[in-house]
């Protein structure tokens, strides 16, 4: 069964709750272009997270969800929100989220976990999971260590629910592969960013424009906290003092804030410009339904042509 069957949406794919950009204006917009739109949580506090997702009702009739980062000082106030307020679909990150699991399920909700490696989708399925979502290192933001090429067979063989791929998805190729993979669906972040909807700065959207295939690079990984970004004086910054041996302290002075400069003031020489690998493949800011139809009929027809090929 493909993620739309099991979501209700038209197409099997879900919008990143991307911290700072999945805004209910956003994430409405995802829904209805006929994907699942996603309200991040991890750029606001509870309260804010609670008018959100009111808003989110007011502007959309097709089902949403919440992601919401379990590292986040209000991640359990937010949980109760997400289930006093009867959210279908939830996408937790950055952390185990079994102990909210009865209380989302009490409330009727779907859970898709993302997981970054097979231990954690088998503890989650365990705890009662619906799905995850199997995030590789060539996604933008936070990251783990395998690649989606790798992590996605080996997670859907290892757990019976369904698996939805994320990291490295941008285009049709890609969408058949992560179905090839196991996959039920994908979860997509990058690509989004140039979307006309998409709530980034223009600056920001220009550097995405403007990316090669080489114009990422990952901060932290020296400390635990790798995190993939556009290359930048910020990045390029951070990356020498982490190297020459700086203190968790000295780093978090050059991305304290750094997120909300590029999303909200287009600051691209020290903001935060999280994006993926396939950044050096997008070309032009397009209408979500555009980007969406154009994965999805590519899909089907590229499945095709190969049928054809290996007859």
């Amino acid at each position: 069964m493909n993620l739309n069957e099991l979501l209700g949406t038209e197409f099997p794919l879900i919008q990143g709750g991307m911290a700072n950009i999945a805004t209910a204006p956003f994430a409405a917009a995802v829904s209805n272009a006929g994907g699942m739109g996603l309200i991040g949580g991890g750029g606001m506090d509870a309260d804010a997270f609670r008018a959100q997702i009111r808003l989110c009702r007011r502007l959309t009739d097709q089902p949403f969800g919440v992601n919401i980062m379990l590292m986040h000082p209000q991640a359990g106030a937010m949980a109760q929100i997400a289930a006093e307020e009867h959210v279908g679909f939830i996408t937790t990150g950055a952390g185990n989220p079994a102990p909210y699991l009865p209380l989302w399920k009490q409330a009727g909700a779907k859970v898709f976990p993302v997981v970054a490696a097979v231990a954690l989708a088998k503890l989650v399925e365990r705890a009662g999971a619906d799905g995850v979502i199997a995030e590789g290192t060539e996604s933008g933001g936070h990251v783990g260590e395998a690649a989606t090429m790798a992590l996605v067979p080996q997670v859907c063989d290892a757990v019976s629910i369904p698996v939805v791929a994320a990291g490295g998805i941008a285009d049709a190729r890609q969408l058949l592969a992560a179905f090839a993979l196991g996959a039920c669906g994908a979860q997509l972040g990058t690509c989004l960013l140039v979307s006309a909807e998409c709530p980034i700065h223009a600056n920001y959207k220009q550097a995405l424009l403007k990316a090669r295939d080489s114009s990422t690079t990952v901060t932290g990984r020296i400390g635990g906290t790798p995190v993939r970004l556009l290359k930048n004086q910020m990045a390029r910054d951070y990356l020498a003092r982490e190297k020459a041996g700086a203190g968790t302290e000295e780093l978090e002075r050059f991305t304290l804030g750094s997120l909300r400069r590029a999303v909200f003031d287009g600051d691209t020489r020290t903001g935060s410009l999280m994006a993926g690998q396939v950044a050096g493949m997008l070309r032009e800011i397009r209408p979500l339904r555009a980007i969406f139809e154009d994965l999805w009929h590519g899909c089907r027809e590229r499945l095709s042509a190969l049928e054809q090929e290996v007859r």
